[in-house]
């Protein structure tokens, strides 16, 4: 299997982490690097995603193995985990399946539970743009503004495209990510258990994590807090990193 593209910043303790649908470690720099003070982060592209290799198989299966693969080749025991919506289901996974191999969990706005697919207006909006006839980026979002009027997640899935001699690619593979669409939703099963300290973030303008899910969080990550970042839609993490910043570094410092 190929190993994913990863970039990594500082020394410590090793803090991995995952983004979410459409996204890449692009998205994670900047916490990345104020992460990096106190820790040696890796931020990684998953599969199909980014840089990373692109395959027929995805699902949170084989995304749980590819970190677990991943881990082996960095020769890491053990990492503490941030995973944000996509992301977090692949941490959540993975810490179900390989406890011993993870610090601290994070998990950032996705509970456990099914996610009935919401995506079909983005995946319209990606597949209505002619990569191959684009000569601007600008062309490309004016193209999608016909079905994304809001200009900042529009901003966010351009950021996939990239330039190829003279005309442009998807980073990534769009085909796969639409045929497979309802893996993303897939509940965690119901009656794993996760045992070590989790901490879930959500944002209060968010409605991924609501108030009825606690239960079932509980149920799983019996040693789990939620915490609310007021203000924050589904993106806390950039809208509000400060925050962010310090819920993850309070959570990683306690004992």
């Amino acid at each position: 299997m190929p190993q994913l593209n990863y970039k990594t910043f500082g020394e410590g303790e090793p803090l991995i982490i995952l983004h979410g649908l459409f996204g890449s470690l692009d998205n994670w720099i900047t916490l990345a690097k104020k992460f990096a003070d106190k820790y040696k982060v890796y931020i990684v592209d998953q599969r199909n995603h980014g840089l990373s290799f692109h395959d027929d198989a995805w699902g949170y299966d084989v995304m749980a193995e590819d970190l677990c693969e991943f881990m082996s080749t960095e020769q890491l025991d053990k990492a503490h985990l941030i995973g944000h919506s996509m992301g977090g289901k692949t941490v959540m996974n993975f810490a179900v399946k390989y406890p011993e191999k993870v610090d601290k969990l994070i998990v950032a706005d996705i509970g456990p539970k099914y996610y009935p697919v919401h995506h079909t207006t983005i995946i319209k909006a990606l597949y209505s743009i002619d990569v191959n006839a684009l000569s601007s980026r600008n062309q490309a979002d004016e193209q999608m503004q016909k079905l994304i009027s809001e200009f900042g997640i529009r901003q966010f899935l351009l950021k996939n495209l990239q330039r190829d001699g003279d005309s442009f690619r998807w980073k990534m593979n769009l085909d796969v990510i639409a045929k497979n669409i309802e893996e993303v939703g897939k509940a965690l099963n119901q009656n794993a258990t996760y045992a070590q300290p989790t901490l879930f973030i959500r944002g209060g303008k968010s409605d991924y994590i609501q108030d009825g899910d606690f239960n079932t969080i509980h149920s799983i990550f019996p040693k789990s807090k939620i915490e609310t970042i007021a203000g924050a839609g589904h993106w806390l993490h950039a809208e509000k990193p400060a925050e962010f910043f310090q819920l993850v570094t309070e959570f990683l410092a306690n004992e």
